[in-house]
């Protein structure tokens, strides 16, 4: 992975599934050029990897507060991770 991105495991809780999260997150990731991947939990949380440079990734922290329209978010918990390659796209996983 290139020195100028930077990967971030991010673990968001509150109401978050059954609003549409992790679609807005996709939109809100190819927005920033991110790549990575988005998915729903057991315990009701979403899930998210994302890999970008500085800045895009700083931003995605600070939208993942806003989530979509119905969402309510409580805690959103970014672990900065180390990625051999960085993926090719954004994606929704299940």
């Amino acid at each position: 992975m290139s020195p100028d991105l930077f990967a971030f495991h991010v673990r968001i809780t509150g109401k978050v599934q059954g609003v549409s999260y992790r679609v807005w997150t996709r939109d809100q990731a190819l927005e920033l050029g991110l790549t990575g991947w988005v998915r729903n939990e057991r315990d009701g949380s979403v899930s998210a990897l994302i890999v970008g440079t500085s800045k895009s990734t700083s931003t995605m922290l600070e939208r993942f507060w806003d989530g979509p329209t119905g969402s309510d978010v409580s805690a959103v918990d970014p672990q900065a991770t180390a990625v051999d390659r960085a993926p090719e796209h954004f994606v929704i996983t299940r």
